[in-house]
């Protein structure tokens, strides 16, 4: 395939964003979502550690200023910042698809609350997505998220991970809520590190890098 069949560096409007592209031209797009009170710098790291040099990068910010960052979600009344967050992310994935980007070769990364965000759209998000990584986060679930999950959410590849010793979402109550998610159909690979909350680079950042690649067949390098 030609160097221009490839999506030229994405513009978007919806949220503040960084494009980190790929070492070779490539469709393979990671879309990372960051946690509560970090910004899409907390990440710039994360490209180049992952070594990947067939997928480019999208990094933003969260909508709400928080602290010294930005929040997804208030944490003590969640509700209208999801809902936001979920309508943000969908027209991101619009602005994506009209310059080129298909959703099924996007992959979302979310981190805390970025988890969070992640696996609430790719729930509902009617197009297959390449994967969902969700790291160190949960799943905000009601009496109504059963009935709004979209068919291919049942058919997409998800990679949950947490920490043992995590201080700020213990790891009894992610992985209940991933069992719940199982019930319903939805094929969760969990894995679960002695770490906090964070990303363990000896053991978690190899999966990472593997999971991403597969998900990307020959792109992964």
């Amino acid at each position: 395939m030609s160097d221009s069949a490839f999506p030229a560096p994405p513009q978007i409007s919806v949220f503040t964003a960084h494009f980190v592209p790929a070492a070779e031209p490539s469709d393979a797009l990671v879309v990372v979502l960051h946690g509560l009170g970090d910004s899409m710098e907390g990440f710039f790291w994360l490209p180049g550690t992952l070594g990947l040099p067939g997928v480019n990068y999208l990094l933003v910010n969260a909508p709400n200023p928080y602290v010294i960052g930005y929040a997804w979600y208030d944490i003590e009344n969640p509700a209208p910042g999801v809902l936001q967050g979920r309508e943000l992310i969908g027209k991101l994935f619009d602005e994506l698809e009209r310059q080129g980007w298909e959703s099924r070769n996007v992959l979302l990364f979310g981190f805390s609350q970025g988890c969070v965000m992640s696996i609430d759209f790719a729930l509902r998000h009617p197009e297959p997505l390449a994967g969902i990584v969700g790291i160190s986060g949960y799943a905000l679930l009601d009496e109504y998220t059963e009935s709004e999950i979209q068919p291919q959410a049942r058919e997409q590849a998800w990679l949950i991970t947490h920490g043992h010793h995590d201080p700020l979402l213990p790891l009894y109550r992610t992985r209940n809520m991933m069992d719940q998610l199982r019930q319903w159909g939805i094929p969760i690979e969990w894995h679960d590190y002695p770490k906090e909350h964070t990303i363990d680079m000896e053991e978690e950042l190899p999966l990472l890098r593997n999971w991403i690649g597969g998900r990307f067949g020959s792109q992964q390098g």
